[in-house]
């Protein structure tokens, strides 16, 4: 299952605002350990406070990992190659219908700039304190900046046209490399050497 994580704080306009999430997978809770030995001067208070804490695990409170997950607390790496993923939501947060809400999302790369919009027909109107819910999915397959750009375009009541957007940016980084050499052994017969060598501080799961 994913989860979001805020990127920005949200964007206030006269009758609605906008958030975007990165939709990312949580990571187990790490906490750590304080304790002591009973003869110590806390006593056995620095044991009884980590068995009272949710997050440790019973039986094994000295150990970092718990049982609790934790929403990334930032936006975190992109890789080349990996799916990037975002959830889109625009709330009317006025007392007021305003009408033809169109949501449009974009990523702009240093070659390109693509559509991400599941949808591209208006809604024909959005009635206060709801919201219009979009996701978005894009396999990264440049290296270097991107540019999210979101876009909300609407109609208010008095038929005044309004249009707001946001950008985004983040890296996305080349998590290896691959080099090759041949080298011919005898007559007929070469050899090719194949090396992968990480780029990055985090570990990778490769698949077949």
């Amino acid at each position: 299952h994913k989860v979001g994580k805020d990127l920005q704080d949200h964007l206030v306009q006269p009758f609605s605002h906008h958030h975007l999430m990165r939709l990312t997978k949580p990571t187990l809770f790490t906490n750590i350990p304080v304790t002591c030995e009973e003869r110590d001067l806390p006593g056995n208070l620095f044991n009884q406070l980590m068995k009272d804490d949710p997050s440790t695990v019973k039986g094994a409170e000295a150990l970092m990992l718990g049982e609790m997950l934790t929403l990334p607390q930032n936006f975190g790496n992109i890789f080349l190659g990996e799916t990037f993923s975002s959830y889109i939501s625009v709330h009317n947060d006025s007392n007021q219908v305003v009408k033809d809400i169109l949501v449009k999302a974009d990523l702009q790369t240093s070659s390109q700039r693509l559509n991400l919009s599941a949808s591209t027909a208006a809604v024909a109107e959005l009635k206060p304190d709801c919201c219009i819910d979009d996701v978005i999915h894009h396999e990264v397959k440049e290296i270097g900046t991107h540019i999210l750009v979101c876009a909300v375009s609407y109609t208010t009541q008095t038929g005044e046209k309004m249009y707001f957007r946001k950008f985004f940016k983040f890296q996305v980084l080349k998590p290896l490399d691959v080099k090759t050499k041949f080298y011919n052994a005898e007559v007929n017969v070469s050899y090719l050497y194949l090396g992968v060598f990480w780029l990055t501080i985090y570990y990778f799961v490769l698949g077949s």
